[in-house]
């Protein structure tokens, strides 16, 4: 039949050979033009255990969408104009989360530009036969963090709870807690953030292998994030018992990593077992191949060609607008931040009080002054911030009292609570620290030009309106610290009584610094 394409046998997939080239290509080149994000997605798969699994993702998605093949091989690419839209939506957001140095919606805004373009280069139908596939992308993105303190909490209590309920005595201070056999800590590695990111992205992928109704799907993935959240309080149960039994013999060093794995790849096995007696093996009808004629091919790969050219052009933008944004920045200058001067009955100290001082990066400039109010003292710690850029910011991860496994400081705890800054309630984070001779009561929260917040989300929101206002971007963290005894309150006084007196001092000595 002259003029006419059967997409069978052979010739099946004549029609997809240059839209899926030319897809790939326009993939391919995305991924180089935002190759920083795409690197800093990389090298945290690196160095992080939590996050490692991001190397399986992109080859697992490739083989979820060759599985597809022949489905995709009955499905004709029709590019969808409308993919214009929100592909530009989320080339701004890149771009103004690139010029704030938010670096996980940069993260996100790449694999979702990278899933519209797909939508908008072969349309509706064929996006919609992938969508898992795609959407599994969005697993690559390093993102959980935030989760680690709420897990840590509940795996605290989890623990503690569990050891009452056998009936062994428990003393608890924070992320601490003593029985009769040893000590105890709750610490980032023990709150099962890594269990839980596993036990989604497998419950995810377990869900469509196994489900094609949708109500079969969400039961699984519940239970996946359910499951390893109770499981992983078991398992710092299960640690704990098993040293006290031992008289702490067993469980502890690599065991007690060993046996946290071995117990969550049985709570998996026993999830995946247990999903199996719902699973669905019928597949669904196949589509026949439809008739498509050699013009109708050939005008169809030309609408694509433009297509994916105008989403390249689109997609240009943004680099190129970060890259024009960057040259234009002014070039960071040295700024040299004086001591707050004393006020009322403080005085300067001559020596530090203590060895501790909070692990902040990338700042322009930092100091650390003790100060002495008759026999109590306390110590200020600003660390100031011009011209932020990606590792060289305020409000990062990385930026903490302590780091964890401090050969000397333990974080017993932190909370948000209001206090009075300038004659006005502001909220700021207040952390508990412990050594072996002393505690300390410490008070942080964020300068940003003369606002105070100790929120990062708000602190980020004013970076990101004088970035894009073209206004200079001066942000400091202050933090005040003194020593307490076994009672807070005291110490709290005292922190309270410092900031209203020193808070003018150290407003000037900011803006001293903002002036150089």
């Amino acid at each position: 039949m002259n003029g006419v394409t059967n997409l069978s046998g052979s010739s099946m997939y004549q029609g997809w050979r240059s839209p899926a080239i030319l897809t790939v290509v326009i993939v391919l080149t995305t991924l180089g033009l935002f190759w920083q994000t795409a690197h800093s997605m990389v090298d945290i798969w690196w160095r992080s255990e939590t996050f490692a699994h991001g190397f399986l993702i992109l080859p697992i998605s490739l083989w979820l969408i060759w599985s597809k093949r022949k489905t995709l091989a009955t499905l004709q690419p029709m590019p969808n104009l409308w993919g214009l839209i929100p592909l530009f939506g989320l080339v701004l957001l890149w771009l103004v989360s690139n010029l704030v140095d938010i670096l996980v919606i940069q993260q996100f805004a790449l694999v979702a530009i990278l899933i519209v373009t797909v939508w908008t280069i072969l349309g509706n139908k064929v996006t919609w036969a992938i969508a898992f596939p795609l959407g599994f992308l969005f697993f690559a993105v390093p993102v959980g963090e935030a989760l680690i303190p709420p897990l840590m909490e509940f795996t605290a209590d989890f623990t503690v709870m569990a050891l009452q309920l056998t009936g062994i005595p428990v003393y608890r201070e924070g992320m601490f807690f003593e029985i009769p056999s040893g000590h105890w800590s709750v610490v980032e590695g023990c709150s099962g953030l890594r269990y839980l990111i596993a036990s989604i992205t497998l419950g995810f992928l377990y869900a469509y292998l196994t489900y094609y109704t949708l109500w079969r799907r969400l039961l699984f993935i519940v239970l996946a994030v359910i499951v390893p959240i109770i499981a992983n309080g078991g398992r710092a149960y299960m640690i704990v018992m098993i040293a006290h039994l031992s008289d702490m013999k067993l469980a502890l060093g690599v065991d007690h990593y060993i046996y946290g794995w071995v117990f969550f790849g049985i709570v998996m096995l026993l999830l995946f077992w247990i999903g199996n007696f719902w699973r669905e093996d019928k597949d669904p009808a196949a589509i026949p191949a439809p008739r498509i004629s050699a013009s109708a091919v050939a005008s169809q790969n030309k609408n694509i060609l433009l297509i994916a050219l105008g989403c390249l052009a689109l997609i240009s933008m943004a680099p190129f607008a970060a890259y024009l944004y960057q040259r234009g920045a002014p070039e960071v200058t040295t700024v040299t931040l004086k001591a707050p001067e004393p006020v009322a009955a403080w005085q300067f100290g001559i020596t530090p009080a203590w060895d501790w001082k909070p692990r902040y990066l990338g700042m322009s400039a930092e100091l650390q002054q003790t100060y002495v109010r008759g026999n109590q003292p306390a110590s200020i710690y600003l660390a100031y911030y011009r011209n932020q850029h990606q590792d060289a910011e305020l409000v990062n991860s990385q930026n903490v009292m302590i780091p964890q496994k401090d050969a000397r400081w333990s974080n017993i705890g932190e909370k948000s609570i209001v206090i009075s800054l300038a004659g006005q309630p502001v909220e700021v984070r207040q952390t508990q620290l412990r050594s072996a001779g002393e505690n300390l009561l410490i008070w942080d929260w964020y300068w940003l030009d003369g606002t105070y917040t100790s929120n990062p989300y708000i602190a980020k929101l004013v970076e990101a309106k004088g970035k894009l206002f073209g206004r200079q971007r001066n942000a400091a963290s202050i933090i005040i610290a003194t020593r307490y005894d076994e009672r807070i309150q005291p110490a709290a006084a005292v922190l309270q009584e410092m900031v209203t007196a020193m808070l003018p001092a150290i407003e000037a000595s900011l803006q001293q610094a903002s002036k150089q």
